[in-house]
């Protein structure tokens, strides 16, 4: 679980420039990717001050995940419609907190690896959704293949699911969160994550 959500954020960190025109969704998460990368240099400290990088995902790739898609994906469609309306926001924030904790933590397995960008299929142009494919090439070991899920919305393009080697990161955290869902119903789910959440980095 840790490896394939730390590979994904090497991704979110490694984007390299191709040729598409602005906007478009590589154009916006090599955007995203070079500020942090910059607020990373800036501070050289930085990959061993959790609580800095957690300020960091939250300004600078938080505004770019689409959460509430996410959280609906992950909790699943039963549970997030037996869920109340407060339930469901707080859920979407102590995701999304959730979110941001496990990507600081993954910061620091960050070592330049280089990527390779496959060509876009179909004209994300006149698309609401879009499937961006590329690889890690890693010295001494086989490439990975690693797939990006973004959707378009008022403009902007939002990642919403990550893949890496097959596995996708939504399906994992759904495995992950309906073993709570199992012990405790929505209630002992939020309060696991509450719990988590608040534990010290």
């Amino acid at each position: 679980m840790r490896k394939v959500i730390q590979t994904g954020l090497l991704i979110l960190l490694g984007w390299s420039c191709l040729a598409f025109s602005v906007p478009s969704p590589v154009a916006t998460l090599q955007e995203t990717s070079n500020q942090m990368l910059q607020a990373l240099k800036n501070n050289p400290q930085a990959k061993n001050n959790r609580s800095y990088t957690e300020v960091l995902a939250r300004k600078i790739l938080l505004p770019h995940v689409d959460v509430s898609t996410m959280s609906r994906l992950v909790l699943g469609r039963e549970a997030w419609l037996q869920a109340t309306s407060a339930q469901q926001e707080q859920f979407k924030q102590e995701f999304a907190t959730f979110m941001i904790r496990t990507y600081s933590a993954a910061l620091a397995a960050y070592t330049n690896e280089a990527i390779k960008f496959l060509p876009m299929r179909d004209d994300y142009q006149h698309q609401e959704r879009v499937l961006v494919k590329s690889l890690i090439l890693q010295q001494g070991g086989p490439s990975i293949p690693v797939d990006y899920r973004l959707v378009l919305k008022s403009d902007q393009w939002m990642l919403y699911d990550i893949t890496v080697d097959s596995v996708s990161m939504v399906r994992s955290f759904r495995s992950q969160f309906n073993s709570e869902l199992s012990k405790g119903g929505m209630n002992g789910l939020l309060v696991a994550m509450q719990k988590h959440n608040s534990m010290k980095s």
